[in-house]
């Protein structure tokens, strides 16, 4: 696929998730497929460039390109100070969050509130775009509720400001998560669009990719929620794509492999302490829908070392195998 100047592998995202899509788990979904991954989203305040966090969102050290940075705030020139001061940092594509629901953000008026204002919309974009040589795309909801969906003018004010992509979930702000994606939108901003569109939300298997790329007629489909803990759905969504037909889900032996290799690029990056505490989620993603997965689960959450982690996860995989080494990934057995 051809996006914002660069050949991608193909055209299934990661969507940018804030606590998720750090460097290690954004170099595994491109192991498995996805053609772009985009970052947590760092904020354009200045006054944070130097925490260690802001520091780690910043490394892209060894990453598959191209890379791209999402930047969230709500001022114009904050904005296009985040956005060159990524760029110096190796970001090959600056992307602008306005489709964040969250509390947090939105009350400081940044992420999918600032489809509230249209105006401010186009001056953020277009500080950002005079900032910086790398392309820059933007992601949004639909509108800030269902009486209020403004996609179709945010994707003109977008392309007049130099916009080379737009991602939009299909979700109002005001819906949160909550509730079913719509599709019709985004088909109705693809019919009007000179810019590729990429739809979002809800995409959760290979035939509801394909099924939604047919009904948006969108250029390309980002995958959220429904990649945590399974960064194979790249793989089968890549796979379907190209012939129709969906692969066997991965067997168990090979869920234990790659959270292994996840974990420890975790530590690694993270460092032991803090990456035990973030291993937990991944954990219990990786785990979810797998026999015996709760009880395991409460228990290894009580685990404070990498040893322990580790020997939690190792003891619990081999007893799956020593029950069916042939044991596939189900999500529907019993947890």
């Amino acid at each position: 696929m051809q996006f914002a100047g660069f050949t991608l592998r193909n055209n299934v995202f990661v969507a940018p998730m804030a606590g998720v899509t750090d460097r290690p788990f954004r170099q595994l979904c491109k192991r498995f497929g996805a053609g772009l991954a985009v970052s947590e989203m760092v904020s354009s305040n200045s006054l944070l460039w130097g925490s260690a966090k802001t520091r780690r969102r910043a490394n892209h050290e060894g990453e598959v390109e191209p890379v791209s940075v999402q930047i969230a705030g709500a001022d114009p020139q904050m904005m296009a100070q985040a956005a060159r001061y990524n760029a110096d940092e190796g970001a090959q594509i600056i992307d602008i969050n306005m489709g964040c629901p969250a509390k947090k953000v939105c009350n400081v008026m940044a992420g999918s509130a600032l489809l509230q204002n249209e105006p401010l919309v186009g001056r953020i974009l277009e500080a950002v775009v005079k900032a910086v040589d790398v392309p820059v795309t933007l992601k949004i909801r639909t509108g800030w509720d269902k009486a209020n969906r403004n996609a179709l003018r945010i994707a003109r004010i977008a392309e007049e400001a130099g916009i080379r992509a737009l991602a939009i979930h299909g979700r109002t702000r005001a819906c949160q998560y909550q509730g079913e994606a719509e599709y019709d939108t985004i088909a109705a901003v693809k019919a009007q669009a000179r810019i590729p569109v990429i739809a979002n939300g809800d995409i959760t298997s290979p035939e509801k990719a394909r099924q939604v790329l047919d009904h948006t007629g969108a250029d390309g489909v980002m995958i959220g929620r429904a990649a945590q803990g399974r960064p194979w759905i790249f793989r089968e969504i890549e796979h379907y794509l190209r012939t129709g037909e969906k692969p066997e889900p991965p067997r168990v032996d090979e869920i234990h492999a790659v959270l292994r290799e996840h974990l420890m690029d975790l530590y690694g990056f993270y460092g032991t302490d803090m990456g035990v505490r973030v291993a937990r989620k991944h954990i219990s993603w990786y785990t979810k829908g797998l026999v015996g997965s709760a009880q395991f689960r409460h228990a290894m959450n009580q685990l404070q070392t990498v040893e322990e982690q580790l020997a939690a996860v190792d003891a619990f995989f081999n007893g799956l195998a020593a029950t069916n080494d042939r044991l596939f990934y189900v999500e529907e057995l019993a947890a």
